[in-house]
């Protein structure tokens, strides 16, 4: 289907965004085709608990806040400032709705306010792998005309986009689509009026030297027509910092100014244990572009792999000034678990910078990192109260009561809102003839892991009426590498199942298995909970009132890692319900 782009601001919600999710739905052919005869699942009284040892280990003092400020797939994060607000957002891939975004205004304390891209009109990855989609957004204020600008490029989707708004709080225009190929494309807004975009893109035809060898581009950018200017692409970066090493993945890329000068900030040796922030500086937003002398400017690639509390793959940064000439820089990173699995995925990290200097420097940003920070002055950390975005180990409850669903639920690859009503005990989930393994959109609620060591529990009631019928909890990395946890039915009985579905390689067809299954006397509610302590991963439920008990044994939760699985996301731990289940029990 082809979104027609409308270059006007957003709509009211409610019943619009709705009747939008099933229209488009309708042309995918989501949820059609057998209907069950089983009442729908519901779920309620649902606890996240982290329980990460190194918390345990370094408590807060009064001056400190915990390192990563948006702890699980929260990645690529890129910031901006109007006044004293200061905007966040990040990459969602097929996840939706798209773009998270955040608002602080120390840079301790974020709220999540909503979504940029919470339409069906303006993101459509109904049929994407979940990790392609929404790749590294992009948020740049313009004081010239008031207005917030987000672009980004939505992979196998409408490629490049941009769109805008002068209150994040109220929405967000309709994409415009952008004239250029490429991905992590960045605005920057010059002190005369001149506007330009800068991106990642591969070398000219023919001149491609090595695997991985791309260009960073700039273009002028029109703000009348919002589109580049065609003709006035520049390579400003080939290769990297010194193209006769070879560097891998220059991408990424945000244009600074600072007395005068132009600073071009990249990404540079690709997203994992090679990733590093690189800075060059010119006297034209146009270039030449020289790199600083001490590049790398920030990384972690240089220290033993066993070393205690890791920190991994930091790079991917955003600078933005807080107060006088402090400056903070947003990166992503990675805190591995014992086997050095990333089942947390991509999270957002934050370090003051040392602009002192004629170059940008990430204080601490080339020594092993530490869990905690200084608190900028006059900051008090209110993080998990007043309604704060909570980190290090805390609890997050949901008896699905309120009258708005919390940002941090969301779908995959189509609207909760086709598939969620709330219920006076509960939520509700309509379950869609949809298996978790198909790249389709699934009736599943999501909520991203964001501790090594964590439970997941949620109240299930449920009875299902054939074997087609499942619901229950699932962890999941993509759609062939995931953990199914639920109730079903074999003849006339019930049965507990838990199956493995394992991707060989991308290539492959889906292997799944059945870990383990229990016939069980199903009368009224199952408590259903996913547990890990690091790669060790169990799950339990409890009939009524009854005591936890394990379904089959622990199991690894490598399948959950981004370097085993593959792909940009973390694990996500979801509330499921299908009628195409084919986890049949022994």
């Amino acid at each position: 289907m082809r979104i027609k782009l409308f270059k006007q601001h957003r709509l009211n919600k409610g019943q619009i965004v709705l009747a939008l999710a099933l229209l488009v739905f309708s042309f995918h052919g989501i949820g059609q085709g057998r209907k069950s005869k089983a009442k729908a699942p519901i779920f309620s009284e649902f606890t996240y608990q982290g329980n990460d040892k190194i918390y345990q280990d370094n408590p807060l003092t009064e001056n400190e806040f915990y390192n990563p400020i948006l702890q699980g797939c929260y990645p690529d994060p890129a910031i901006t400032k109007k006044g004293d607000d200061y905007y966040m957002v990040c990459s969602s891939f097929a996840m939706f709705p798209g773009v998270p975004i955040f608002l602080s205004k120390d840079l301790v304390n974020w709220t999540q306010i909503g979504h940029v891209l919470d339409r069906v009109s303006q993101l459509d990855v109904s049929d994407l792998g979940i990790s392609r989609g929404v790749y590294a957004p992009g948020i740049t204020y313009n004081p010239k005309n008031d207005t917030f600008y987000m672009i980004t490029t939505v992979v196998n989707g409408l490629g490049n986009i941009v769109v805008k708004t002068q209150d994040p709080m109220k929405g967000w225009s309709e994409p415009y689509k952008l004239s250029f190929n490429g991905i992590d494309p960045s605005l920057f807004f010059d002190d005369d009026g001149k506007a330009y975009v800068v991106h990642n893109d591969a070398p000219d035809p023919g001149k491609e030297l090595y695997n991985g060898h791309r260009v960073i581009k700039v273009w002028e950018y029109d703000m009348e027509k919002d589109d580049v200017i065609q003709g006035t692409d520049k390579i400003i970066v080939d290769g990297g910092v010194d193209l006769s090493e070879k560097p891998i993945w220059i991408e990424a890329p945000h244009l600074y100014k600072k007395d005068g000068s132009y600073y071009l900030m990249c990404a540079e040796g690709g997203t994992g244990g090679w990733h590093s922030e690189v800075i060059f500086k010119s006297d034209k937003p146009t270039g030449p572009f020289i790199p600083a002398p001490s590049n790398p400017i920030l990384t972690q690639r240089y220290f033993p792999k066993n070393r205690e509390n890791k920190v991994d793959w930091a790079g991917h940064a955003d600078l933005v000034q807080f107060e006088g000439n402090q400056y903070y820089g947003v990166f992503l990173a990675v805190r591995p678990n014992e086997e050095n699995r990333v089942n947390t995925g991509r999270e957002t990290f934050i370090l003051p910078v040392d602009w002192s200097g004629e170059f940008p420097v990430f204080e601490n940003g080339l020594v092993p990192m530490e869990p905690k920070l200084q608190l900028p002055n006059g900051v008090k950390n209110k993080t998990g109260q007043e309604g704060f975005f909570p980190n290090g180990n805390f609890v997050f409850t949901d008896d699905f009561s309120s009258e708005k669903l919390d940002y941090r639920w969301i779908g995959l690859r189509g609207p909760r809102e086709a598939f969620i009503s709330q219920m006076d005990k509960g939520l509700r989930i309509t379950p869609f003839d949809t298996n978790i393994k198909e790249t389709k959109a699934t009736s599943t609620l999501f909520y991203r892991q964001q501790h090594n060591s964590f439970s997941f529990t949620t109240t299930l009631k449920y009875q299902p009426k054939s074997e087609k019928d499942l619901a229950g909890v699932v962890a999941l990395q993509n759609e062939g590498s995931n953990y199914v946890f639920g109730i079903t039915k074999k003849d006339k009985d019930f049965y507990i199942v838990l199956q493995k579905n394992k991707w060989p390689n991308r290539q492959g067809e889906i292997i799944s298995e059945i870990v383990a299954s229990a016939k069980i006397d199903l009368e009224d509610t199952i408590k259903l909970e996913i547990s890990a302590n690091g790669d060790k991963y169990e799950f339990t439920y409890a009939l009524g009132d009854g005591a936890l008990q394990k379904l089959g044994p622990t199991v690894s939760g490598d399948i959950l890692s981004t370097d085993v699985a593959g792909g940009f996301t973390g694990c996500l731990l979801g509330l499921y319900a299908t009628s195409s289940n084919d986890a049949l029990p022994h």
